[in-house]
């Protein structure tokens, strides 16, 4: 008969954190956006073509749900005509070894399943 075990940490009431860090990630181009923004700030125009074939409207989307987590920030540049790029903010940068990882795991995955091994 197996007996309860106490739960090492209480989890918050309200949503699961694993449940808000997949909301985040698992939406469409995230992870390959936040990866592009590993190396530095880039345009809009950058991204777009890195992530061919987004649409204009889906990258646009996603830029704004990341800044609104606080994962990417908006940086007006003043220049003229004015230019825009992003860059991931601190909290954006921790997700990358999570990326790292996932990207590990998957490419595991679809060997195992390409070659049985």
């Amino acid at each position: 008969m197996l007996k309860h075990r106490p739960a090492k940490f209480k989890l918050p009431t309200g949503k699961c954190y694993i449940t808000e860090i997949m909301e985040l990630l698992g939406g469409t181009w995230t992870p390959a956006l936040l990866w592009n923004l590993s190396d530095g700030a880039r345009r809009f125009s950058e991204l777009k073509s890195y992530l061919a074939p987004i649409s204009s409207k889906m990258l646009s989307s996603r830029l704004s749900q990341l800044q609104k987590k606080n994962v990417i920030k908006r940086i007006v540049m003043d220049t003229k005509p004015p230019s825009v790029e992003y860059e991931l903010t601190d909290l954006g940068i921790e997700l990358l070894p999570a990326i790292e990882k996932m990207a590990q795991i998957g490419a595991r995955l679809r060997d195992y399943s390409e070659n049985g091994k």
